[in-house]
């Protein structure tokens, strides 16, 4: 996965680029996770992610794997949520 400012680009399982805006990123029991959405803009209703980096030390990219575990992604959702006040997730 590519990282630039603000932005992730995504490599799924096809090969597919995918770019996601970074919202806000947090640090928990050593992991990092990034808000992500593939929103284009304001006025724009995109998809919100959750995604944790699983890269190993000394790695030259991050690989951030989609948090689906419902209690994993529970508890970094509220997370967020303090973080943006502003914010309210729906499943």
């Amino acid at each position: 996965m590519e990282e630039q400012k603000n932005q992730v680009t995504f490599i799924t399982e096809d090969n597919e680029e995918v770019i996601f805006h970074v919202i806000e990123q947090t640090k928990l029991n050593g992991y990092t996770y990034l808000l992500v959405t593939d929103s284009q803009g304001e006025g724009d209703d995109g998809v919100a992610y959750i995604l944790k980096d699983m890269s190993a030390e000394g790695d030259e990219a991050s690989l951030y794997t989609i948090v689906e575990e419902d209690e994993e992604l529970n508890l970094i959702a509220d997370i967020f949520e303090e973080l943006l006040e502003d914010v309210e997730f729906e499943s």
